[in-house]
């Protein structure tokens, strides 16, 4: 396994060991677990591909979507 040395503030420690109480957790475990789950997010989003355009005019203008998107609202009943 690898180490990894990580400095945290008081207030950052303090968060982080609410946070794995919270959770049932020790410390250097609530650290572990947000590394792997950070890492397991990262490599499930993966970027759509762009298709090739020969002017940057048109792929400036273009109607592909980028960047983050939108939340969807639930309906009332």
């Amino acid at each position: 396994m690898t180490q990894v040395t990580v400095t945290l503030n008081e207030d950052e420690e303090k968060a982080l060991n609410k946070r794995a109480k919270k959770n049932m957790m020790t410390l250097e475990e609530q650290v572990q677990d947000i590394i792997r789950r950070s890492c397991v997010n990262s490599a499930s989003k993966s970027t759509p591909r762009r298709i090739p355009v020969d002017d940057k005019l048109v792929g400036i203008f273009s109607r592909q979507r980028s960047g983050p998107q939108k939340k969807k609202k639930k309906k009332k009943k």
